[in-house]
């Protein structure tokens, strides 16, 4: 029970780093590249390893459907949320 508090506690502040990578960087191609690679270095040792393992493969998901957008908004300008 007590390890897996721990790694809920590891994956909670992974997440944290890369949604922090991600809003800095924006949600493209580079934010998808800074995002597991600052996660898996604050995180380490094998937790960090599968957090940006992990976050690579999702983006590679995304990447594989057309889900990242190279410059801006995906809303086409228009101001949508």
């Amino acid at each position: 029970m007590r390890s897996a508090f721990g790694d809920y506690g590891t994956g909670l502040a992974g997440g944290i780093v890369f949604a922090l990578a991600q809003g800095l960087f924006g949600s493209g191609l580079l934010g998808s590249l800074v995002g597991p690679v600052a996660a898996g270095s604050i995180v380490k040792g094998a937790r960090g390893t599968v957090i940006a393992t992990l976050a690579g493969f999702l983006a590679g998901q995304d990447l594989a459907a057309g889900g990242f957008s190279l410059g801006g908004s995906s809303s086409g300008g228009r101001g949508e949320m």
